[in-house]
């Protein structure tokens, strides 16, 4: 049955790319609907090549909802002439160099059909994020983008919410795992945050941005995950800091950050046992497991520094008869697969080699230092506060990514890739965003063409 709706779904693709072709007003709705996606990622998406019981970053080559949303919005803008280039900036060619460099990781794969899944999803991604940046230099149209992440980190928190109400301890909210949802209510939830210290409570985009904000960081912190609540104070100072000094009045941001500040530290008088528990008597056994893991990655890029042991195969590779865990001497009971290392770095060292880590180390680095340098270029406009905001919930992401391999799973980089289309959209017009400023066009209106 879920085959038959699949079919039915893409065939659905050129007459709603039709559509849209025809009303482009309508591209919005296929936004949101991207968003809603997200709520039902595993009912909304097939399986082919299915490997659900492999311990790996793709479990099958998948087609969700959201990618072929994506199809339709891209090949509408294609039909309306607004797609120039395929790849349109240097964030995006830094991606395709990275995809292009674990592509000889193939080589070393035991199984070319796991390697093939993963790349299937490095491409769906881009699709993705390019459908986005398009629609943005189409239209201008970024107010529709943050109400598209606003309707993810709302409705993430009403499922979170649920399930810690009904007594869940560590609440996965619409994420497959808490530390998936911790750390992309991290990177959503400081541009929401950004928005409030700027312009507080107004209308009906004050109130939704607000409690997007709002409901980012108690999901975050009820998923009690010591790494995404350590890294919290970082990236959400960051974020403040850059709205305090960029504020006139500096006292506006003081009156709106007060009550944040008095409701964070009643939070924490109520969450302070569990969370002791949670960084006190952390088992020392899970210490253990990611130190002897991050010791099996060494052993594999040793083995194989350039090429990496396959794109996808760690899951094949740490268990017999590859003796990588012996030589890093990790001991695992005869029988039981053995978990993946605990680190995106070390991860994709290991299975796509050195020269791929380096370019997706280069990648993640592009957009951090793009979103500081937007922060001075769009200072004093209203765009100001995506900037500030991105930076915080990067500087999260990349931190808290040394001891999780997260940004490797697929709704997590559906997160970040929509993040990187922004900040590419800003950073190749904000130019003619500062312009419209100055004409006072209404936020989400800018550089609209």
């Amino acid at each position: 049955m879920k085959y038959v709706v699949f079919t039915i779904a893409a065939l659905g693709v050129p007459p709603l790319a039709f559509l849209l072709f025809f009303n482009s007003r309508w591209m919005r709705f296929v936004l949101w609907g991207m968003a809603l996606a997200m709520f039902a990622w595993q009912g909304s998406s097939i399986n082919f090549l299915s490997h659900e019981e492999y311990r790996g970053s793709a479990r099958g080559m998948e087609v969700s909802l959201l990618y072929l949303l994506s199809f339709a919005l891209l090949l509408a803008l294609m039909l309306r002439g607004k797609v120039r280039k395929a790849v349109p900036d240097g964030g995006f060619w830094i991606y395709v160099i990275y995809f292009l460099l674990c592509l000889p990781s193939f080589s070393t794969a035991e199984s070319v059909e796991l390697a093939w899944c993963e790349t299937w999803k490095m491409i769906m991604l881009f699709v993705f994020s390019i459908s986005v940046f398009w629609y943005l230099r189409a239209t201008g149209d970024i107010q529709s983008v943050l109400v598209m992440f606003a309707m993810v980190v709302i409705g993430n928190f009403i499922a979170t919410a649920k399930a810690h109400y009904a007594g869940v301890y560590q609440p996965r909210g619409i994420f497959p795992h808490r530390n998936c949802m911790g750390m992309a209510m991290n990177l959503l939830g400081p541009m929401f945050f950004a928005y409030y210290l700027m312009y507080g409570v107004r209308a009906w985009r004050g109130i939704v941005f607000t409690l997007a904000g709002a409901g980012a960081g108690l999901a975050s912190l009820w998923t009690y995950s010591r790494g995404s609540i350590a890294v919290m104070p970082i990236g959400y100072g960051i974020t403040a800091l850059a709205c305090f000094l960029a504020k006139r009045p500096k006292t506006a941001v003081l009156k709106r950050i007060s009550p944040i500040v008095i409701a964070i530290m009643l939070g924490i008088v109520v969450m302070l046992p569990r969370l002791i528990n949670r960084f006190v008597n952390a088992p020392e056994a899970s210490s253990n497991t990611r130190v002897e893991l991050a010791r099996c990655a060494m052993e594999m890029i040793k083995d194989e520094p350039v090429r990496g042991v396959g794109i996808n195969n760690w899951g094949i590779k740490i268990n017999p008869p590859y003796d990588y865990a012996a030589l890093a001497g990790r001991i695992v009971p005869e029988g039981m697969a053995d978990g993946v290392v605990e680190t995106v770095y070390l991860l994709v060292g290991a299975e796509c080699g050195l020269p791929a880590l380096a370019a997706m180390l280069i990648w993640f680095g592009w957009y951090l230092v793009l979103a500081l340098v937007l922060m001075r270029r769009l200072w004093g406009t209203r765009c100001f506060f995506i900037a500030a905001g991105a930076a915080g919930g990067l500087a999260m992401n990349y931190l808290q990514s040394i001891l999780e391999w997260v940004l490797r799973q697929q709704m997590n980089l559906v997160c970040l890739m929509g993040v990187f289309a922004v900040l590419s959209y800003l950073g190749s017009e904000w130019r003619s965003l500062v312009a419209a400023e100055k004409k006072a066009v209404p936020l989400g209106k800018e550089g609209s063409r």
